[in-house]
């Protein structure tokens, strides 16, 4: 059964979620360190949508912004990261995990506040928030044993942590530039 090869290679402390598909059951299991980052990335995106949705017809000037950076740093970079983590480094410990989870998203919560608030300050300290988290999941990944993982998704994953890191003093000017 498909549903017992996929339970086979569960590992001991992953999370399952069970989803019914015709008579067999399927079986998703998510590290424990990767959920609490998909759960809010997923809210994020979802977040994102709707505030995209709204944005135009309540003439909120900077709601496609919002969304944009909701979907996309909040919701799509933040559920790489932790999925990249998972996959080339080695199981963050709790404490580890902690510090991420909110430098990422207090980071992303005052680059929105800042954004919005016009405050250089605030979107520069949301941002170093932010760089923080991209030098922990650098961190973690570098020197790591090699992943079973093809290496085209080892390298879009630095691709990745590239992107990102160039983004925060691009952000920081900009926001100096504009205010």
């Amino acid at each position: 059964m498909m549903a017992d090869a996929i339970h086979k290679g569960v590992k001991r402390n992953a999370t399952e979620v069970r989803a019914a598909e015709s008579s067999e059951r399927v079986v998703l299991t998510v590290a424990p360190s990767l959920a609490p980052f998909l759960t809010v990335g997923l809210v994020a995106i979802v977040a994102g949508g709707l505030i995209a949705a709204v944005s135009r017809p309540a003439g909120w000037e900077r709601g496609p912004w919002v969304a944009a950076f909701l979907v996309l740093v909040v919701g799509v970079a933040q559920s790489g990261l932790a999925l990249g983590q998972a996959t080339f480094g080695p199981a963050p410990t709790r404490r580890v995990m902690v510090l991420e989870l909110l430098s990422i998203n207090v980071g992303s919560a005052c680059v929105v506040a800042g954004t919005l608030l016009s405050s250089p300050l605030v979107v520069t300290a949301g941002s170093l928030s932010f760089a923080a988290a991209l030098a922990s999941f650098t961190k973690g990944a570098i020197g790591a044993e090699p992943s079973s993982s093809p290496e085209w998704s080892r390298r879009v994953f630095i691709a990745l942590l590239l992107l990102l890191s160039a983004s925060v003093p691009i952000g920081i000017a900009l926001t100096w530039l504009r205010n």
